[in-house]
């Protein structure tokens, strides 16, 4: 028995090292143990061998089926290394130059947030930048939002463990919460409470709600705010401005208006509504852009601001409703899909 083991394990190792294909490598495996495989033979005859000579021939039996086993398992390693270098072809050389040719480009959201900052440094303002973490008070107190106000709730913002800490991140009040910022806003508080206006600028940034992800809606979008603080500031500037921004970005047949609204940083406060018949996939006569008002006075009292002296507006948009009226997008998630089909249409 112990003879016609070695043979039988001599043999499968000669015949296995030859297998190309799978149908050999399954014929192989059958005539060696298979339901009627040539091990398979050698072990049914344990039944008759003598009780002493049983433990010895079974130990024999288990080491053969080892080897056989290690045998087969390289062999079907090996065709499958054969299969999928056919599936990848022949080796690629990283030192060739590469065959896209095609030139690079900013994403959409990149390119409309460059062009809506350019237009604006034309008439005087400047970039500024804050943190997207922020706290309570720079997101919601100094902005005269309420504790009790719906935008507050956890169910619309994303609020961090009471037990994080950031550096960089400083608290007013010890017991305020972190959060990731709902709106650019911050950026104004942390600007006027670092120097005295006149003040002009725009805060682009990431922005983070509670919101299901469809067509429309994002928890992570952009955002765009301008504030202007100077003496006398009214909301015919603020019309004035927002005509003239999307007059330059869309067209000068591009009109806007006004509709009340409550905001609690501004008074008076209002939805900015913008003429779309012109844009592409647009089918409506008038959409809503975004929204703007006159700052608040207990804002300004927040920065430490006279109110008596000192007056301003502001307004903010998404980028991404900006990018899918000037391009004809109809779904915003395409913005985050990182699909080069899409993106190398802007370049």
């Amino acid at each position: 028995m112990q003879e016609q083991l070695s043979a039988l394990t001599a043999k499968a190792q000669t015949e296995f090292a030859s297998l190309k294909t799978r149908p050999e490598f399954e014929a192989a495996k059958a005539r060696y143990v298979g339901p009627n495989g040539e091990l398979t033979a050698l072990m049914k005859q344990m039944g008759s061998l003598p009780k002493e000579q049983k433990p010895v021939v079974g130990k024999l039996i288990n080491e053969a089926k080892t080897q056989i086993a290690a045998l087969l398992e390289a062999a079907l390693r090996t065709i499958e290394s054969t299969e999928l270098q056919a599936q990848l072809g022949p080796a690629i050389d990283p030192t060739l130059p590469s065959p896209d040719f095609g030139p690079g480009t900013s994403h959409p959201l990149t390119l409309v947030r460059e062009e809506m900052c350019r237009i604006l440094r034309k008439v005087g303002f400047t970039v500024a930048d804050g943190p997207e973490v922020e706290t309570e008070y720079y997101c919601f107190d100094a902005l005269n939002t309420p504790a009790d106000h719906p935008a507050r709730d956890a169910q619309d913002t994303f609020y961090l463990p009471t037990s994080a800490r950031f550096g960089n991140v400083s608290k007013k009040n010890p017991d305020e919460k972190y959060l990731l910022r709902t709106h650019t806003s911050s950026v104004q508080i942390r600007t006027m409470l670092k120097g005295e206006p006149p003040i002009r600028i725009v805060s682009p940034g990431r922005v983070y709600r509670r919101d299901t992800t469809d067509a429309t809606h994002s928890a992570n979008f952009h955002q765009l705010e301008c504030l202007y603080v100077d003496k006398n500031v009214t909301v015919r500037d603020l019309k004035a401005l927002l005509d003239y921004i999307f007059a330059s970005l869309l067209g000068k047949e591009t009109k806007t208006r006004f509709r009340p609204h409550y905001f609690g940083y501004t008074e008076p406060s209002f939805e900015v509504d913008l003429s779309a018949k012109h844009l592409p996939k647009v089918r409506k006569e008038w959409i809503e852009i975004g929204g703007c008002g006159m700052v608040d006075p207990t804002v300004f009292e927040a920065v430490g601001y006279d109110p008596e002296v000192w007056s301003g507006y502001a307004f903010g948009m998404g980028l991404e409703r900006l990018a899918m009226l000037l391009y004809g997008i109809d779904d915003i998630r395409y913005f985050y899909q990182n699909d080069l089909r899409f993106l190398k249409q802007f370049a």
